[in-house]
């Protein structure tokens, strides 16, 4: 990849060189100059348009050869990229993924528009679609926008009036955004050097969170001291620069879990997903085809993809014993000595036994099938 970085840069660097030096400038430079100076001495005009024949076939010659060179990067770069991306994307792809789901697919790609705040995009495309968008998900998401452009202008107050309207409901999922958004205010009349603000502030609304931040507010009253040299002292790390996209992101993803919803759209991670697994996908695609064999379970891959930690969202049980994936039909079940197997793999081991009385695969413990019990990750 390192070979792509630096091509790429070559690449933006020539793109650059010609905006910061436009070409189109220069000539009207060169174009005025031999106006003013034929203005000036109207006799001189014979000698100043030979002059500037010349000079602009010099400077065109010259940006002919700035474009060649752009182009000849930019070709290098493509063709860098297609003889090292030769893997056949058709191969693992399955034509049939979205037979009649349709709708889902197009009410996805219209709900991710609406959460992205392209309002009008997705209205369009879900009248061109023929959908008929919840119209109170499209208010809340407008509401949800509001607040972060206050936000992106270090306005706190819209969060801070929604946080605490909705206090009981984030304590119960266990968020920190309110007490987090208090703190980067306080933080703010610091910065803006007003001291005695910044105490009334703090003696006003840090009470509520003594009990679960009570370290955090000691630090942030003790920092006080150190303000007007906090970047060396032990303080520092309070006004980190990402301070405010931190809690951009903490109030997106609070606002869509009270709503019911992921922080990212399903099409975001849809499409991210599928970007991580491919080259994986298309490897095993190939082996498969040179081996002329194919994969008979629907439901799942015969490898592991191996996703980035925000792109997982459900506990996946994989048994021991039969090394399937669990299914609702095919539950994970939890013996009587805590080891937990599949429900067909537990049946077939109590079946393999006159008793009833199965041994654990894994420790000496012996039980019933009927001891065991479900397991719901």
């Amino acid at each position: 990849m390192e070979a792509f970085v630096k091509d790429y840069d070559k690449v933006i660097k020539k793109q650059r060189t010609l905006e910061n030096n436009d070409p189109l400038d220069r000539l009207i430079n060169i174009v005025n100059e031999a106006k003013d100076k034929i203005r000036a001495d109207p006799s001189s005009v014979s000698a100043s348009l030979s002059a500037l024949g010349k000079t602009i076939k010099t400077v065109s010659s010259g940006i002919s050869e700035e474009h060649k060179e752009l182009q000849s990067a930019l070709s290098k770069y493509s063709k860098a990229i297609d003889k090292k991306f030769t893997g056949d994307m058709i191969a693992a792809i399955n034509p049939h993924a979205f037979d009649n789901k349709e709708n889902i697919l197009r009410n996805t790609i219209a709900m991710h528009f609406i959460r992205q705040g392209n309002f009008e995009i997705g209205d369009t495309f879900a009248r061109e679609a023929g959908l008929t968008l919840p119209e109170s998900m499209r208010h809340k998401f407008m509401e949800m926008f509001e607040i972060v452009e206050a936000l992106k202008a270090n306005n706190l107050e819209p969060a801070l009036e929604w946080s605490t309207r909705h206090r009981h409901e984030l304590e119960k999922r266990s968020s920190v955004l309110e007490f987090k958004l208090h703190r980067q205010r306080y933080l703010q009349l610091l910065e803006a050097n007003i001291k005695e603000d910044a105490i009334a502030y703090a003696k006003q609304n840090f009470g509520y969170f003594g009990t679960r931040h009570t370290q955090e507010i000691m630090r942030l009253m003790g920092c006080i001291l150190f303000f007007d040299r906090i970047k060396s002292s032990p303080y520092a790390d309070l006004i980190a620069p990402n301070a405010n996209a931190d809690i951009q992101h903490m109030f997106t993803r609070d606002f869509c879990s009270l709503i019911g919803l992921s922080c990212e759209s399903p099409l975001y991670v849809s499409v991210t997903v599928g970007t991580q697994a491919m080259p994986t996908i298309i490897k095993m695609a190939s082996i498969m085809k040179a081996k002329k064999t194919e994969w008979s379970q629907q439901s799942e891959l015969p490898v592991e993809i191996n996703l980035t930690d925000d792109t997982k969202f459900h506990s996946i049980f994989a048994c021991p014993v039969s090394k399937e994936q669990a299914t609702d039909e095919n539950p994970p079940m939890m013996m009587a000595c805590g080891h937990v197997i599949c429900k067909e793999s537990l049946l077939k081991l109590s079946r393999s036994v006159p008793n009833g009385r199965l041994k654990c695969p894994y420790c000496p413990a012996e039980s019933m099938s009927s001891q065991a019990k479900n397991v719901y990750f």
